[in-house]
């Protein structure tokens, strides 16, 4: 069984989501100590006093079991419930209003009451729950020595950094040190409740975040469900396959894995040396001699962009032309092989810099579900496009209008519910009562240009007679609509997930916005290029006739399409840096400042250890 199952029924939730935390750039800020290398066989060594490279049966498999799909016994799950069930059990049988408490299973081991003895207030219900529940026995330790899953979870925690998770936030040193000093069963007591804390929050970390969306940004309406804490411990007493157990706690999606590969490869490069700069300077064009070019040759191969080697000289020509328009596409910028600001100021962006928006993605990927879907929409905010992917394959991609900063397009998650081609445009109270009322105030037919009629109380009104100068925002008690037509607000199609934040994907009549580079222009909603060629996809099922929408154009007829095959989930995105399947790695301008914010949150959280 799945562990995302195993959290489900050890939450009773519906969904697991994920998230994970910290950068390595953000630890040089706070010098923390890096665990690098042999950790796992150093804190073997540490624990057992066995010799170098004795590596406890099955460690060695961690990193193998890393991408293997993982598995919590149905038993693991079992003998929590059972465990939880008889506490629950004697319980019941205690004497009803006599004030006694409810029945304990009584300890069973020195250790076992010495846990008992330390199960103080300072200790998280969810472990006191859990402790009592399996009557006080240690999770970590059996005959005086760690079991093998704690050598293999401190083992975990402290490789956590290729997560982009700080080790130190979990003690897996400590913990080692913590283990080889003990002695008494106080001793191990107070390392198996320490091992159980750090384990929970290093798992809850991998596994679902190291923060909440939403309490860091309010636009952030993503809920990653926490995997209950008696899930996470029965797995390590009952599993039959703990590193594999392990190794899927991060997310199992290939984009994760793949900015996870990516990670290391730039930490790699950072290692030796990070990236060459690009003297600024007057613009480069293509055919003219330059003595930066061979410093721009040089960040372009330390960059990895294709071609770039395949150049030589001073002159900026040939190959080296595709190589800039390459890392211009890689970047979000106009790819037109002139290399003027925007692209200098990319070219040299530091790798430092690259590592902590890596980083920060690989968390937001730890909010998102693995599985978005046999039929979705995805946007990303940040990327100003959307595609459309089926049963796992990209079916359909447009350029995108997104929400400009001060009315930024939130990130959640919906499902289409509805096509309408000839919409209305019931104009949004803000832009009635900000934009269209003081028009109104200096000329009442102001509106009638653009098509747009006034409501109240459901009927129409003649705008050249209310007294508009008597309304303000605050006692506006009209409605605006705009006709259907070519210059309505939403062009002549919108497709409809109905939201608490009342944004949508539609055409517009502003088609010109799509050739701009960065597209950050709308009050918040999601403008999409060529929506009928959307249209067209997302309606494949209907068995539409050749030339129908040039129909609806010319008729101007109103429909509705509410009826698909299979559910279409919308899921709108905010990623700034990802690697694609053929290897390119992508990084986009934080349009929106919400890198900064995670990076301060997140900052934040390390110091705190949450």
């Amino acid at each position: 069984m799945m562990f995302r199952m195993a959290v489900i029924m050890g939450s009773f939730m519906d969904r697991f989501s994920r998230a994970g935390q910290v950068r390595f750039s953000v630890w040089a800020v706070f010098s923390v100590r890096e665990v690098i290398g042999d950790a796992a066989g150093f804190l073997y060594t540490l624990t057992t006093g066995e010799s170098e490279g004795g590596f406890p049966m099955g460690l060695e498999s961690i990193w193998a079991h890393r991408i293997v799909h993982k598995t919590v016994t149905a038993g693991a799950m079992v003998a929590f419930l059972m465990s939880a069930s008889t506490v629950l059990a004697q319980s019941n049988t205690a004497t009803a209003g006599d004030g006694a408490a409810p029945a304990v299973l009584e300890p069973a081991s020195p250790i076992a009451s010495s846990l008992q003895a330390a199960l103080g207030p300072d200790v998280p219900d969810s472990l006191m729950q859990h402790y009592t529940a399996r009557a006080f026995a240690p999770v970590w330790v059996a005959d005086n020595s760690l079991t093998e899953n704690a050598h293999l979870a401190i083992a975990a925690m402290a490789a956590s950094n290729d997560h982009a998770l700080n080790p130190a936030n979990y003690r897996p040193l400590e913990l080692a040190g913590q283990a080889e000093r003990a002695q008494t069963p106080d001793d191990w007591a107070r390392f198996d409740l320490d091992m159980s804390t750090e384990f929970v929050r290093y798992a809850t970390h991998l596994s679902s975040g190291r923060v909440q969306p939403n309490e860091v940004n309010k636009a952030l309406n993503v809920f990653p469900d926490r995997p209950e804490p008696a899930a996470l411990l029965s797995a390590a007493t009952g599993s039959d396959d703990f590193a594999t157990f392990l190794a899927e706690l991060p997310p199992q999606s290939d984009n994760y894995a793949r900015l996870k590969r990516r990670l290391a490869q730039y930490r790699q490069k950072a290692a030796t040396g990070g990236f060459t700069s690009v003297p600024d300077g007057e613009v480069l064009k293509p055919g003219m001699r330059d003595a930066r070019v061979p410093f721009l040759r040089k960040r372009l191969m330390e960059e990895d962009i294709p071609g770039a080697d395949g150049h030589s000289g001073q002159v900026y020509d040939g190959a080296l032309i595709e190589a800039v328009k390459t890392f211009q596409e890689y970047h979000g910028l106009a790819t037109d092989g002139v290399i003027g600001p925007n692209t200098f100021a990319r070219l040299n962006i530091s790798i430092e810099q690259k590592l902590i928006q890596m980083e920060l993605n690989m968390e937001r990927r730890r909010w998102m579900r693995d599985d978005l879907g046999d039929f979705y929409i995805f946007v990303n905010l940040a990327d100003q496009n959307l595609k459309v992917v089926k049963n796992g394959k990209t079916i359909h991609t447009a350029r995108v209008v997104v929400g400009k900063p001060f009315h930024a397009t939130p990130v959640f998650s919906d499902t289409l519910e509805y096509v309408e081609v000839n919409p209305y445009w019931n104009v949004p109270y803000s832009i009635a009562t900000r934009e269209y009322l003081p028009d109104l105030q200096q000329n009442p037919s102001a509106l009638s240009s653009k098509n747009i009629r006034v409501f109240q109380n459901g009927s129409e009104v003649a705008a050249t007679q209310v007294g508009w100068n008597a309304y303000s925002r605050q006692n506006f008690p009209f409605r605006l609509r705009q006709d259907p037509g070519p210059s309505n607000a939403l062009g002549r199609i919108k497709f409809m997930f109905p939201n608490e934040f009342n944004i949508y994907i539609h055409d517009t009549p502003s088609k010109s916005l799509f050739s701009q580079a960065e597209r950050a222009f709308s009050h918040g909603c999601i403008r999409v290029s060529d929506p009928f060629a959307l249209a067209d996809v997302i309606l494949a099922d209907h068995n539409l006739p050749d030339g129908v929408w040039k129909r609806y154009l010319e008729s101007g007829e109103r429909d509705v399409f509410s009826k698909f095959s299979q559910p279409v989930e919308v899921h709108l995105t905010y990623l700034t840096a990802w690697m694609n399947k053929d290897g390119s790695t992508h990084f986009r301008h934080d349009i929106y400042d919400r890198d900064k914010v995670l990076l301060d949150a997140l900052r934040t959280a390390m110091t705190d250890n949450l």
